[in-house]
């Protein structure tokens, strides 16, 4: 009996390899032996998917999960995982009673954030636990200079008052995907000196960590006792200047039918604009992804693409819902036939080939991927489609 093919049907789909990524979690482990490891799990997985990620990373072995916004904590939380988790964005106003009763770690920057927990645990009758951050050099999130000081101050009254528990100290680097940057070690011995000075006022943190997958990959001194990596857990590099691939799997894998494919003549402008003729007869392919998915609009003439044996890139303007391939004077391909975008299949494009030819980031790639594009899971003990609405 024939398998049921689950991307019958669609347009469009991301695949995703929970396999690879279960591999790429258990290397960078790997890479930091000593260290536990925080899989870095935001924005809906860097567009992987939150809860089969968050599962199969920690069935890889991650202890501690990490996110940037509550509503994420709270999705993990609410879904029953129980591993321990980081959450770091609050403003005046956030939900930290959701936070503190739920056992999700908080990170503070400021005092006003250390008083707004301790409230909320007084309230509760709980100790909140609490990530201090210091601002060693990035000059964004953190105490930064003085206020360090006054922030550990803080920390110890209301630790000894029982209603925190500073657990944890961290920082983030400004240049950690540049290996040689002269920051990264000034940075280290600033966080290792804040770290000090916590201690000598008598804040005792389980855990101290600055790594994220840059530096958990290429600065070992900085492991301390917990890495943060992010884009590495999805098979992609931070450093892709350095001619190594690390051993990582690429996770996603970006597909869609041709809805349409038909014969232009010589100089007939493609799509809005016209910022492209062929220049001979030749037939041209529509794919039904556009910016409303995430594919970047300026990928106009540069997004790379592959349909069967034949690689070629975007002709005019991406749109909203679409975009046109030449497919050549002898182009064969017929509607239903499979394009790939990136994936991690011999002579795909990848994404750090979209990310070159649109002068970004991998990390923004695969995490604009809209949310009626379907993810398909595959490995692990996940396999099941999360379905888009089509427009």
């Amino acid at each position: 009996m024939n398998a049921i093919d689950p991307t019958a049907g669609l347009t469009v789909w991301a695949e995703i390899d929970l396999d690879a990524l279960e591999h790429n979690v258990r290397t960078l482990r790997a890479r930091a032996p000593k260290s536990d490891l925080m899989a870095v799990v935001k924005a809906d997985a860097y567009g992987h998917g939150l809860l089969p990620v968050a599962r199969a990373a920690v069935r890889a072995g991650a202890g501690w999960l990490g996110v940037a916004q509550f509503a994420e904590a709270f999705a993990l939380r609410d879904a029953g995982i129980t591993t321990r988790l980081l959450t770091w964005l609050s403003v005046p106003g956030s939900d930290f009673a959701g936070a503190v009763r739920r056992d999700i770690d908080l990170s503070a920057s400021a005092t006003w954030t250390l008083y707004a927990i301790a409230a909320t645990a007084r309230q509760q009758g709980r100790t909140a636990r609490v990530h201090l951050k210091v601002d060693t050099g990035l000059g964004r999130g953190g105490a930064y200079g003085t206020d360090w000081p006054a922030l550990l101050d803080h920390a110890r009254l209301l630790e000894a008052e029982g209603v925190i528990s500073v657990v944890g100290i961290w920082t983030h680097f400004a240049f950690a995907d540049a290996p040689e940057h002269p920051t990264v070690l000034t940075q280290q011995d600033t966080f290792f000196e804040a770290v000090a000075l916590a201690e000598k006022v008598g804040l005792r943190p389980e855990v101290r960590h600055l790594a994220n997958s840059a530096a958990t990959l290429v600065h070992p001194s900085a492991h301390a006792d917990l890495v943060r990596p992010g884009i590495a857990i999805y098979g992609l590099s931070p450093v892709p200047q350095v001619a190594d691939d690390f051993d990582l799997r690429p996770v996603m894998t970006l597909r869609a039918r041709l809805a349409l494919v038909k014969r232009v003549p010589a100089g007939q402008g493609i799509s809005y604009g016209h910022v492209y003729r062929p220049e001979v007869d030749t037939s041209i392919a529509l794919v039904p992804l556009g910016y409303a998915d995430g594919i970047p609009r300026n990928a106009t003439n540069v997004g790379p693409v592959r349909i069967g044996d034949y690689r070629s890139t975007i002709a005019g303007r991406v749109c909203m819902d679409q975009f046109v391939v030449d497919l050549g004077p002898q182009g064969s391909a017929v509607a239903g036939d499979v394009v790939t975008l990136f994936g991690a299949g011999p002579d795909e494009p990848t994404a750090q080939d979209w990310a070159d030819a649109t002068d970004t980031i991998s990390y923004e790639i695969v995490s604009r991927i809209g949310a009626r594009v379907p993810r398909l899971w595959r490995g692990g003990s996940e396999d099941e489609t999360e379905g888009g609405v089509e427009a």
